[in-house]
């Protein structure tokens, strides 16, 4: 129903990471609210609609390549961790959560298993 009603008005849809960045809980930090801040603003004055996105692997979501004010270098998740290794191995394993919870609602629409995580 969210979906038909995005396509009926033309909406975007913005996922703005305001937990931690560079690792784990324990390793990362949380992300900076100056960093927050300014994606919510970039969104919001229709900045994001334009700007250069790369698909995530394991998650399908187009990540924002640049937004003014951010250093692109935390634009990527995988990046900002100091072993890329254990980011996918993170990764892979909230993904197969995110599977495993679709099997709790029996039989879910192709279209929304295909859009959801990737299992490697």
């Amino acid at each position: 129903m969210l979906g038909e009603k995005l396509r009926q008005h033309g909406s975007q849809v913005w996922l703005v990471n305001t937990g931690w960045s560079g690792g784990p809980y324990g390793v990362g930090h949380r992300m900076k609210l100056g960093y927050t801040r300014a994606m919510v603003r970039s969104a919001l004055n229709g900045e994001l609609a334009s700007v250069r996105t790369e698909n995530d692997p394991v998650f399908g979501l187009a990540v924002p390549t640049e937004i003014p004010g951010i250093p692109s270098d935390i634009m990527q998740p995988r990046s900002t961790w100091p072993d890329p290794v254990a980011y996918d191995a993170q990764a892979s394993k909230l993904a197969q959560m995110f599977r495993d919870n679709f099997k709790k609602f029996g039989d879910v629409a192709t279209e929304i298993q295909q859009a959801g995580p990737q299992v490697g």
